[in-house]
């Protein structure tokens, strides 16, 4: 085996450029999916069956189905569909933010479902409306027990955002491995890329702990 790390190093700066777009895929996707999970959250809990059933039905496409194919489908069959070549930049975060809303519904849902149903009688007794109750009682609460989930997810959102190269979009992976062809060695950028990754997982672990740590001390 005969590694070269020394003759990346000038390429160094061009792959550290692929974490900001990364990052503001996966924030964007993050915030996208987190508003739809609590819109299909709601839905799930819902009186109405109708909205159960659709809430269940877009849940059990999205999470039965391959991300890279959400991705593919909506960059590639974008033209076809509405008559307009989506940017893949838009395309990935259209893609993980539909996908990430799916699975982020199912931990807000059992968030809601674990309040003391007595929070919400003493709330209605009170004549507090629905919406704000579950807004400013509710929520609030379940969002506090589901938070290492919702890191978990956020970290898993982050590793699966190195799928956006197979349409070009420039992150880590794709800058990595365009530095590997224009050497002909493709194994120590992909390396690069991996430690990337590994690091920027590590430090969303730690702020997520951080971060359960403090709402704890708060109780």
């Amino acid at each position: 085996m005969n590694l070269d790390f020394t003759q990346f190093i000038p390429s160094m700066p061009y792959i550290l450029k692929g974490i900001l777009v990364t990052l503001q895929i996966v924030i964007l996707a993050g915030v996208l999916g987190f508003v739809l999970g609590i819109i299909l959250s709601l839905l799930k809990i819902s009186h109405i069956k109708i909205l159960n059933w659709i809430a269940d039905l877009y849940t059990s496409i999205f999470r039965g189905t391959p991300l890279v194919l959400q991705l593919m489908l909506i960059y590639y069959g974008s033209p076809q569909i509405i008559g307009y070549q989506i940017e893949p930049y838009t395309a990935a975060i259209l893609s993980f933010g539909l996908n990430s809303g799916a699975y982020i519904s199912e931990i807000i849902r059992a968030g809601i479902l674990a309040v003391d149903k007595g929070q919400q009688e003493a709330a209605m007794a009170l004549g507090v409306p629905y919406g704000k109750m579950m807004w400013d009682i509710i929520l609030p609460q379940a969002l506090k027990n589901i938070l290492p989930a919702l890191m978990n997810e956020f970290i898993t959102l982050t590793k699966e955002s190195a799928i956006v190269t197979t349409i070009g979009v420039m992150d880590i992976m794709r800058r990595s491995y365009q530095v590997g062809a224009e050497n002909y060695s493709f194994f120590e950028p992909l390396l690069i890329a991996g430690l990337i990754y590994y690091l920027m997982v590590m430090t969303l672990t730690f702020l997520g702990k951080a971060l359960e740590g403090r709402m704890r001390r708060s109780d």
